[in-house]
């Protein structure tokens, strides 16, 4: 059987134990990922024993209990806790989800917090998503038309036509899909993965758009585009519901057919 060596310094070890201080026979005990930058030590996983009689039913509920009551020096992003914003994005029970929609009662036994997976950690549970958004960027995800300088009502638009971009325009970029697929784990450089994907699809099927060829031809490249392998982790793992997969899929079809 062959054997992988981590580097040393890539080694998780075995990190702080708090313990309940409550008396409370309702505990869970959260496992979290930790690592800070400014400290010369290997990540580790440290262990609360959380009170769950006064908390809310979501994991981010959670975090945000042992970050105000437990350990403040605990770093991940949040921001509109209504599965809106993408912020708490993180890989929870083995699973990249928004910890403000995943329920922690859905969890047996011990939760275990990893940041989302492949991705440079900046800190604890704070992933570094400079890359997707500069990949984002590339897709130019604005509408691109002539004659909206000239107009000065709303570009109208049929119910047909509208109806197309259902189930891309809810994406909220929080990469839960780009990061469960294998195809960007190891061509995260060059793939634009699900997200930017399903991104860029929304943009080539908006009737509104006058720039469809080109930005098919921004995508039109192996590596951009044509690493993905149908795997379907990207449609598994979103929590809006969406189906990045489809969406690849089209792309692939209008350039063939076009």
């Amino acid at each position: 059987m062959v054997q992988f060596n981590l580097p040393e310094n890539s080694k998780i070890l075995k990190g702080n134990y708090f313990q309940d201080i409550t008396g409370s026979k309702n505990l869970k005990k959260i496992n979290i990922y930790r690592w800070d930058p400014d400290k010369n030590e290997n990540p580790k996983i440290d262990t609360f024993e959380v009170d769950l009689t006064k908390c809310g039913n979501k994991v981010l509920d959670i975090l945000n209990k042992i970050k105000n009551e437990i350990d403040s020096s605990l770093t991940f992003r949040r921001s509109c806790a209504h599965g809106v914003c993408g912020s708490c994005a993180m890989n929870v029970d083995g699973i990249n989800t928004l910890s403000c929609m995943k329920s922690h009662k859905d969890i047996k036994g011990d939760i275990n917090i990893y940041p989302l997976p492949h991705l440079k950690v900046i800190k604890d549970l704070v992933a570094d998503l400079s890359a997707l958004y500069k990949q984002y960027e590339s897709i130019e995800p604005w509408l691109k038309t002539k004659q909206a300088k000239k107009l000065t009502t709303e570009i109208h638009q049929s119910k047909e036509n509208r109806k197309k971009i259902d189930g891309l325009y809810e994406c909220i970029m929080c990469a839960c899909c780009s990061t469960s697929c294998p195809s960007y784990w190891w061509n995260g450089d060059k793939y634009l993965g699900p997200a930017v994907l399903l991104q860029a699809y929304r943009w080539i099927i908006d009737s509104r758009d006058e720039e469809r060829k080109e930005r098919l031809k921004i995508v039109a490249d192996k590596l951009k585009l044509y690493r993905c392998h149908t795997i379907m982790n990207c449609t598994n793992s979103c929590p809006k519901g969406l189906n990045p997969a489809k969406a690849i899929s089209s792309i692939k079809k209008m350039l063939a057919t076009n």
